[in-house]
C-alpha cells in the first residue's frame, strides 16, 4: 500500500470519529425544544417563561464562546471537548426531574448553552487542524453537516418519542445519553493537534488584524443567517400558522425538517464556494417570504417548503462561514476565531423573539413581511463582497 494512503487512513478515521462525536453532542441541544410544549403544561409556563428558557441558553453559550476558543488555543482541543462532551450527558440527565422544577429547566438550558459554546467552536478548529491545509473545505463541511444533522434529528426524535412513547420527558434524554456514550468513546481516539501551549488572554474572541475587515464585511453578516433561518422555521412559524395549538410531534417534525435541510445544504454548499453565502441568504429570504404567505393563508402545507428553504439557507451560511474562517485564521488563533464566528451565528436565535416583539407592536404580518428585506439586502451585499479579492480568499 502506498505510504500516502497509509498516512491518510488514520487521519480519515480520526476525522470520522470527531465528526461523529460532534454529532452526538449536537443531538442533545435541541431535544428540549418540542418538549417545551409539555413543560408549558406541567409547569404552567407563560410566554415570558419560554422566552427566559431560550435566553438562558443564549447567555450560557455566549459566555462560553468568549473563553473557550482562546482556552483551546492555549491548552489544547481535547482538554476542552472531552470533558464538556461528558457534561453534555450530565445535562441531559439533569432534565429528567425538570418536568416539575422550573429552576432545573433554566439550569439545564444554561448549561446546554455552555456545552454548545465550547464544543462546537473548539471541535471545528480541531477538525480543521486534523484535515490539514488541503482539507479545510472538507473540514468545514464535516463540522457544518454533523452539527446541523444533530440539530435536525433531535427535535424530530424527541417530538415523536414524547407524543407516542412512554415517559415523554424522560425517554428522549436517555436515548441521547446512550448515543453520546458511543460518541465520547469515539472522541477519546482523536489525537491532540495543539503542540505548542501559547500563553495569552483567555477572555477574547481573537481576531488577527488581517482578518478583521473580512470578518466584519463577510463573516459577521453570513453568521446571522446560520441559526436565524432555522429558528424562525422551528419556533415562530408553527405557532403563527397552527393557531389551535401545535402537537409535540408536529413541532418536532417542522424543526427536524428545517434542520435536515440545513444539513443537506451544508454538504452541498461546498460546491458553491463563494456563492454559498449569498445563495444561503437568498434561500432564507425566499423561505421567509413563503412563511409569511403561510401565516396569511393559515396554510400548514406552505409551512413545509418554507421550513425546507429556511433550513437550507442556514446550512449554506454555516458552510460558507466555517470555510472562510478556516482560510483566514492563523493556527494560534483558530479556536478563538471559530468562537467569534459562532458568537455572531448564535445571535440569530434571538430573531424569533425580535419578530414576535415587533409583531406585537406593528402587527404580525407587517413585521414578518418587512423582515424579508434583511436577507435580501445581505445577499446583495455578500455577492458584491465575494466577487473580488477583498474577502481574504
Amino acid at each position: 500500500m502506498p505510504e500516502a494512503t497509509l498516512q491518510r487512513d488514520p487521519t480519515r478515521r480520526h476525522l470520522d470519529a470527531l465528526t461523529f462525536g460532534l454529532f452526538t453532542v449536537a443531538l442533545g441541544t435541541n431535544i428540549p425544544t418540542p418538549l417545551l410544549l409539555v413543560y408549558r403544561r406541567t409547569l404552567g409556563l407563560s410566554d415570558a417563561d419560554l422566552t427566559a428558557v431560550f435566553g438562558c441558553y443564549a447567555v450560557g453559550l455566549i459566555a462560553a464562546l468568549t473563553v473557550s476558543g482562546a482556552a483551546s488555543d492555549r491548552f489544547g482541543r481535547r482538554a476542552l471537548v472531552l470533558p464538556f462532551a461528558v457534561v453534555a450527558g450530565l445535562v441531559s440527565l439533569l432534565f429528567l426531574p425538570a418536568v416539575d422544577h422550573l429552576p432545573l429547566l433554566y439550569t439545564g438550558r444554561l448549561l446546554q448553552g455552555v456545552v454548545s459554546g465550547v464544543v462546537f467552536s473548539v471541535a471545528n478548529a480541531w477538525l480543521q487542524e486534523l484535515a490539514g491545509p488541503e482539507g479545510q473545505q472538507s473540514a468545514a463541511t464535516r463540522g457544518a453537516v454533523s452539527t446541523s444533522l444533530g440539530f435536525a434529528v433531535a427535535p424530530a426524535m424527541s417530538g415523536v418519542l414524547a407524543q407516542y412513547g412512554p415517559a415523554p420527558t424522560t425517554l428522549p434524554y436517555l436515548v441521547h445519553v446512550a448515543v453520546l456514550t458511543v460518541g465520547i468513546g469515539a472522541l477519546v481516539t482523536v489525537p491532540e493537534t495543539v503542540r505548542a501551549r501559547r500563553p495569552g488572554r483567555l477572555m477574547t474572541l481573537g481576531l488577527p488584524p488581517e482578518a478583521r475587515r473580512p470578518f466584519r464585511a463577510v463573516l459577521a453578516p453570513t453568521a446571522v443567517g446560520v441559526f436565524a433561518f432555522p429558528a424562525i422555521a422551528a419556533t415562530l412559524l408553527p405557532l403563527l400558522v397552527v393557531r389551535d395549538g401545535v402537537g409535540v410531534a408536529y413541532a418536532g417534525l417542522i424543526g427536524g425538517l428545517a434542520l435536515a435541510a440545513s444539513a443537506v445544504a451544508a454538504r452541498v454548499g461546498r460546491r458553491a464556494e463563494r456563492g454559498a453565502a449569498p445563495l444561503g441568504m437568498a434561500l432564507g429570504a425566499l423561505g421567509h417570504g413563503l412563511g409569511v404567505a403561510a401565516v396569511v393563508a393559515g396554510s400548514e402545507a406552505l409551512l413545509l417548503p418554507a421550513a425546507v428553504l429556511l433550513g437550507a439557507g442556514g446550512g449554506l451560511c454555516l458552510t460558507a462561514g466555517l470555510t472562510l474562517t478556516a482560510r483566514l485564521a492563523p493556527p494560534h488563533t483558530r479556536g478563538a476565531m471559530n468562537s467569534a464566528f459562532y458568537a455572531f451565528a448564535y445571535t440569530g436565535f434571538g430573531t424569533p423573539l425580535l419578530l414576535a416583539w415587533l409583531g406585537s407592536t406593528l402587527g404580525t404580518v407587517p413585521a414578518m413581511a418587512a423582515f424579508v428585506a434583511v436577507p435580501v439586502a445581505l445577499a446583495v451585499w455578500l455577492w458584491q463582497e465575494l466577487r473580488g479579492p477583498r474577502s481574504g480568499s
